[in-house]
């Protein structure tokens, strides 16, 4: 049997273009709208995980604790610094074991982590 991959992230925003600026200047993904779509899909520039930005009710509850996407880097300390250096702040920088990661929040107060966990031997 196979499973199926994940391939998109739905993420509920109060502010879709500030989301897009965002991802599009932190993490290189290309917005793409359908004409008539209330759904904007990112891209990312480099494959992986594509987010589907979702406008959120009024009512609705951001930045829920119980999801964290997670960007793969393999120094997570220089792209902390370069993200500084544009206006993201990571908190402190954990280490693990055998890499390490650093905690922020995008513009809709959702979790998002930098580490470099993928690059251990035999990811």
């Amino acid at each position: 049997m196979t499973s199926p991959r994940v391939s998109r992230l739905i993420l509920y925003t109060k502010d879709v273009e500030r989301m897009v600026q965002f991802y599009e200047l932190h993490f290189g993904y290309t917005a793409c709208q359908i004409e008539g779509d209330r759904i904007v899909e990112l891209i990312p520039y480099a494959g992986g995980l594509r987010l589907l930005l979702h406008p959120a009710s009024k009512a609705a509850r951001q930045g829920q604790a119980s999801v964290k996407i997670v960007f793969d880097v393999e120094d997570v300390a220089g792209f902390c610094l370069r993200s500084a250096e544009a206006g993201l702040q990571f908190g402190p920088i954990h280490k693990a074991d055998g890499y390490c990661f650093a905690n922020a929040k995008d513009p809709s107060g959702n979790s998002i982590s930098v580490s470099s966990r993928a690059f251990l031997s035999g990811d």
